[in-house]
């Protein structure tokens, strides 16, 4: 049997028989990056680092932290670009000077703000975080980079296993450290500082039951919350911040 010579010039013999079009990219394929960036994950590796800091405390010199990085000068400028618009670390030249985690404004001290809340009422507190929950999704929206989605994703996994193991203390501190890594990716020293004090007084409002079906309704909300955020889905994130947890809308079953 002959062979016939399917050589087009260069050109691909599918799209020339059927003259069919290249498939047009998605607008995610050209308007995000397929995986974030290393100066993008330095600043994730940084941002971390300033969660498990009191405020004005010193983290580092620029050299210490770019060595614990393991990036160029060039890419750790650029994260420290990030930090900065983010709002959370401070620069501070000379012996002594270095990065160190944003202060938060002086009238949003959360150690003097705190104690000016009625903490028998801690109710009142959560219900007051809730509504501020669409302020800090709308600013993730904006603001949150690949590498902040993923860290979201990471706290999501304490998360899930508190509510398989149907431990309402551990879900209540995995939360919190879920919606303080949230409030993170804003860029409102004054939001920040707010919602911050507010995780602390609310916490004791958190869940007490160790039903699985309503912590695991509690989960889906948050998981859904970061898949709409990573979808730049801006209809459904706000949706979903403003809906109490455990209702349709968030994905789960009606909790009480």
């Amino acid at each position: 049997m002959g062979t016939a010579d399917h050589r087009t010039d260069g050109h691909d013999t599918g799209h020339a028989r059927d003259g069919a079009e290249p498939p047009a990219l998605r607008r995610d394929d050209w308007e995000r990056p397929a995986s974030p960036s290393r100066a993008e994950m330095a600043a994730e590796r940084i941002a971390e680092r300033v969660t498990r800091t009191e405020p004005g405390a010193r983290l580092g010199t620029k050299d210490e932290l770019r060595t614990a990085c393991g990036v160029s000068v060039g890419t750790f400028n650029e994260a420290l670009r990030l930090l900065q618009a983010r709002g959370l670390v401070t620069v501070r030249p000379g012996p002594g000077g270095g990065l160190f985690a944003a202060q938060p404004p002086p009238a949003g001290r959360l150690d003097a703000w705190a104690r000016a809340l009625d903490e028998r009422r801690p109710d009142e507190a959560l219900r007051v975080r809730d509504a501020l929950d669409p302020l800090l999704v709308e600013d993730a929206l904006w603001h949150a980079s690949p590498a902040d989605i993923a860290g979201l994703r990471r706290h999501l996994t304490p998360l899930g296993e508190a509510a398989d193991a149907a431990d309402p203390v551990a879900f209540t501190h995995a939360d919190r450290t879920l919606r303080a890594r949230l409030a993170a990716l804003s860029p409102s020293a004054l939001l920040r500082s707010l919602y911050d004090g507010l995780l602390t007084v609310a916490e004791p409002a958190g869940p007490t039951t160790t039903a699985p079906e309503i912590l695991r309704a509690r989960y889906d909300r948050q998981a859904a919350l970061v898949d709409a955020l990573d979808a730049r889905d801006r209809d459904r994130a706000l949706r979903l911040a403003a809906a109490p947890a455990g209702t349709p809308e968030a994905g789960g079953a009606p909790v009480s």
